[in-house]
């Protein structure tokens, strides 16, 4: 099975084609410092070909949710040591997902400051999980000019951290709806300067973001994550496969090591105008580095992937959070366990740390 087989990601050897998702699982400290239960996690599920870490925010200005971690003081970075140290005494590889969430949070985390974002413009339409409970979305304030460039310098610094931490790589989170995605997108960018305005200078941001961080820690321990066609957070292109076909052909010309390219959630409807057909056949073509496909693959559905050529390794979220040992569970054919969606985001080690393995 090509899946478990051993193959390589930039420097890196991998025991496997697998990597396990970034998934925010809520349970840092008010701090953003994560504690003994993550440490445990992490290692845990080390047997994956490749970890990716749940989104970490780079600053203050980054947070948006509750409870999620940090990596920008010194103790968020000595408690990701840890984390790392786990993962690497069981012979795993873990990079670091950097995260900005813009106008996907709400200032009730924020010590009462406004979300940034591209423009002011609010999401609607849904509700924003705070610690206070359910809260409409606010409208963000829009970022100047100076801000944007403390933000990119931002994700330096944060990769610098990670490398400090004992990641073997980052990646930077332009997905989902969350921060660089707005900058990208019609529907959230409303700037007429040169962050907006012409796709390329939607496409600024992400772009001068990337370089950072390569310039930060190297190329070939850097990802990014994409979701051209995922409409969560109310993103939306005018020409999605025009937008995408610029970013993707700018990245080409970048020395990074592979790109992540998260599918639709079925869960979300596709918008009336959008392409019809599969992401990976619109996008394929235009990517050269290591493509990692993700969105709900199962085993003999990613080794299809594989075989076809489509993919260079598959990326699996709930399915790995449920199943600690799933390359074992694969190589068995074994039954396996199903997630707790009522334990994701938040708790304690029941549906984090308490999955049962294989004996």
């Amino acid at each position: 099975m090509k899946l478990l087989e051993p193959t390589t990601l930039g420097p890196y050897a991998l025991r496997n084609h697998m990597v396990m998702a970034a998934m925010t699982r809520s349970r840092a400290d008010t701090s953003g410092v994560v504690g003994p239960l993550t440490v445990e996690y992490y290692a845990q599920r080390a047997s994956a070909g490749l970890i990716i870490s749940e989104a970490i925010n780079i600053s203050p200005d980054a947070i948006g949710s509750p409870l999620t971690p940090g990596l920008y003081t010194a103790e968020q970075i000595a408690a990701w040591k840890q984390v790392t140290d786990a993962v690497h005494a069981k012979g795993g590889l873990i990079y670091a997902q950097l995260w900005h969430t813009g106008r996907v949070s709400h200032s009730v985390e924020r010590n009462g400051k406004l979300p940034s974002a591209p423009s002011a413009v609010k999401i609607e339409g849904m509700q924003h999980f705070t610690s206070q409970g359910p809260k409409d979305f606010e409208v963000p304030q829009a970022m100047t000019v100076e801000e944007i460039r403390q933000t990119i310098a931002d994700y330096g610094t944060a990769a610098s951290n990670a490398m400090r931490a004992g990641f073997d790589g980052v990646e930077l989170h332009a997905a989902n709806g969350y921060l660089p995605q707005q900058f990208l997108s019609d529907s959230t960018n409303q700037r007429t300067d040169e962050y907006g305005g012409s796709i390329a200078s939607k496409a600024r941001f992400t772009l001068e973001a990337m370089r950072a961080i390569i310039d930060a820690v190297g190329g070939d321990r850097v990802g990014i994550k994409i979701s051209p066609l995922h409409p969560y957070a109310g993103i939306a292109f005018d020409d999605p496969v025009a937008t995408y076909t610029h970013l993707l052909k700018e990245l080409d010309g970048l020395d990074f090591s592979f790109v992540k390219l998260m599918k639709r959630a079925p869960m979300f409807p596709l918008l009336p105008h959008y392409p019809q057909g599969d992401e990976l056949a619109l996008f394929r073509p235009l990517i050269s580095k290591t493509l990692i496909a993700g969105t709900g693959y199962t085993r003999d559905s990613a080794e299809a992937e594989l075989e076809a050529g489509n993919a260079d390794l598959v990326a699996f979220g709930a399915t790995f959070l449920a199943n600690p040992d799933l390359p074992r569970r694969f190589e068995l054919g074994a039954e396996l366990n199903q997630p707790d969606r009522g334990t994701m985001f938040g708790g304690g080690e029941h549906g984090y740390t308490d999955y049962p393995v294989l004996a």
